[in-house]
């Protein structure tokens, strides 16, 4: 070993610097592949990868979690907003109801513009007249009608078969306590803040309804038009057709109820008049009008309360005023109501009778009267659409 060779070396003459540059020339080519050239071309992302695996138990698993998920968040929501949606069901119902009378109004030479315009004021001028003319009789009746109450609770105690009765149980003096305590409305409302907010949501939610229903009526063809473009191309027609026929059904619905309900208020008026009992005439017979609109149960909860009223003035005007009532109910449910509704709604007894016992356990008032033409459009869609495809297998 001479004095100039390096310890370690080799012949080659090979330091400690050359073995260090060879091992990372060696290395150089085990480097990660994501260290790409930085000569490349920014828009060269490299070759895509192999897919997912759509069927493999994990994806199915993920994404049935999240559409579930979605699905919950989505009823949460729906079940938020449920009040809004009723008011705009109900304004949209109204403005359907309404929209016959524009459209008579059209056939009479009216642009569309204008003839909604003459409709919104007819229905604004039967609201002043109504607020302006029959309020004041309608509240001054209703007080009447209060004042009376502890006399006729009075007259109730005398009768022998409720005295007897009464001594058993005290129910009418619990009754007459309850109602002069006003213990009924706290329960009801909350007490008096709660009774005002009430009336204030009440009439906040029927001027929602008002401004919607009008606005609904103005824009109802382009509603119409944008609802049957999603319908596809080679259907669009038929479902206009149909869409048009359920509207139609739906106008024609309101627009006999109203008729109905309006032939029931009068003819109370008629009999109160005729029978004595015109101090509360105009306001029992506006009662039954409003409650005539509910399907089934409305004109029997009318008469009650007209029946009632009737036996603790006298026991015979009470007589007489069942006897109309169950005279009435007949002529309206077998003459009245049929030939009213003969060209809006065709519907079988029994599932009038189901539609509206659903609506109203669903919805309460307003369910029950959107029961009787939605199961219409239902009946409607089965016949025209779902019976002929059975046909055609």
């Amino acid at each position: 070993m001479t004095d100039t060779e390096e310890p370690g070396g080799d012949a080659a003459g090979e330091g400690p610097a050359d073995r260090t540059e060879v091992a990372v020339a060696d290395a150089e080519p085990d480097q990660p592949e994501f260290l790409h050239d930085p000569d490349q071309h920014p828009d060269d992302l490299g070759e895509p990868g192999r897919p997912l695996n759509g069927r493999s138990p994990f994806m199915w698993g993920l994404f049935g979690g999240i559409g579930a998920l979605v699905a919950i968040w989505i009823g949460l929501m729906v079940v938020r907003i449920s009040g809004v949606l009723v008011l705009v069901v109900v304004a949209l119902f109204l403005a359907v109801g309404l929209n016959p009378a524009v459209e008579f109004l059209i056939r009479r030479g009216l642009r569309r513009p204008w003839a909604v315009l003459c409709v919104i004021l007819g229905v604004i001028l039967v609201f002043a007249g109504f607020l302006t003319i029959l309020v004041p009789i309608i509240s001054h009746q209703v007080t009447e009608i209060g004042d009376n109450l502890p006399g006729w609770f009075d007259k109730l105690q005398r009768n022998a078969q409720v005295k007897k009765f009464d001594d058993k149980y005290d129910v009418t003096t619990k009754v007459e306590d309850y109602v002069r305590s006003g213990a009924w409305a706290q329960k009801a409302f909350g007490g008096a803040v709660g009774v005002g907010l009430a009336i204030l949501g009440a009439l906040l939610n029927a001027f929602v309804v008002v401004v919607l229903t009008l606005y609904f009526l103005a824009s109802l063809p382009s509603m119409k038009k944008a609802a049957y473009s999603l319908a596809p191309a080679t259907r669009r027609e038929r479902v206009s057709l149909l869409g048009d026929r359920i509207l139609r059904n739906i106008g024609g619905y309101v627009s006999g109820a109203f008729v109905v309900a309006l032939c029931a208020g009068i003819s109370t008026l008629v009999f109160l008049l005729i029978v004595g009992l015109g101090s509360y005439a105009v306001a029992l017979a506006l009662v039954v009008a409003l409650l005539d609109v509910i399907p089934m149960i409305g004109t029997t909860i009318g008469a009650v309360i007209v029946c009632a009223i009737a036996f603790a003035t006298d026991v015979k005007t009470g007589v007489i005023a069942v006897i109309f009532y169950i005279a009435y109910q007949q002529i309206e449910n077998y003459v009245i109501y049929p030939k009213v509704m003969s060209r809006s709604v065709e519907i079988p007894g029994a599932l009038t009778v189901v539609a509206a016992l659903v609506g109203g356990t669903l919805l309460g008032v307003v369910g029950a009267l959107l029961a009787i033409p939605t199961a219409a459009s239902i009946l409607l869609l089965v016949k025209e659409v779902f019976l002929p495809r059975q046909e055609a297998r």
